[in-house]
């Protein structure tokens, strides 16, 4: 199948996004519980996150400075939003050209996998785990899956590998300049095929476009499992939480 990648990218950046707002809930649930102070479960759970906004405000500003973009200010401590969500960093950045302002916002992914594919293949041992499962090898998944803690700080590296994960994907501010970057390229896309060069492009840039979405899902997968580890017993611990004070958490 040619577009294997983006068929696997599409069927699991949905329950990425699912359970990423699902662990962040269940996470700020739980502090709210046991601390019983707004201000106090806010600053928890930014700490506990803070490896993945370090690399992610980073990574935007990083990107701007390689690009010859001025930034602005550069802040690490969380703020709420108007609409209720949670502003974990930001880094400003004066207005430029659609292109380079779509680099910058995509820049936390781009560091983000990186280091969620070493961190899950090189350190945490999913690739075996992975050639279990898709070989249909029941046998060598169970034996992958036993022996994950048994690597080398383990602990470790999933939890850097899921703050990093849950915080890599781009914000609906870093993916303003996304729309003008994919109208002209669709424009372009266009005229490619009314010229006549469509099997051309079809030849030469469809195999290693579908190699890199590929390699996209394959980190969006690790994601996913590491996501889904972590909320079972996060919202497990939240709901006995929830009995245990007599209280809930609404919102």
């Amino acid at each position: 199948m040619p577009f294997d990648g983006l068929l696997w990218l599409l069927i699991l950046l949905g329950p990425l996004l699912i359970l990423q707002r699902g662990l962040h809930r269940e996470i700020q649930s739980i502090f709210l519980l046991i601390t019983r102070r707004g201000d106090i479960s806010l600053a928890l759970f930014s700490l506990l996150f803070f490896p993945g906004v370090l690399l992610h405000e980073t990574s935007h500003y990083i990107m701007a400075v390689i690009l010859g973009v001025q930034t602005g200010r550069f802040s690490l401590l969380p703020q709420p939003l108007e609409n209720g969500r949670l502003q974990l960093g930001f880094v400003e950045t004066e207005p430029t050209d659609f292109l380079r302002d779509a680099l910058i916002g995509v820049a936390p992914l781009l560091t983000g996998g990186l280091f969620v594919t070493y961190a899950g293949l090189a350190r945490l041992g999913f690739g075996s785990l992975w050639q279990g499962l898709v070989g249909g090898d029941a046998a060598a998944f169970w034996a992958a899956l036993a022996a994950l803690p048994n690597q080398n700080d383990f602990w470790l590296w999933f939890y850097l590998a899921l703050t990093v994960s849950s915080t890599m994907l781009p914000s609906a501010s870093d993916r303003r300049a996304w729309q003008p970057l994919a109208l002209v390229l669709g424009a372009l896309l266009v005229v490619t095929l009314l010229v006549g060069a469509g099997p051309w492009l079809l030849d030469n840039f469809a195999p290693p476009l579908n190699q890199g979405l590929r390699a996209l899902a394959g980190v969006l997968g690790i994601s996913v499992v590491m996501h889904l580890a972590f909320w079972l017993p996060s919202m497990l611990l939240r709901r006995l939480l929830s009995k245990v004070t007599a209280q809930e958490v609404v919102g």
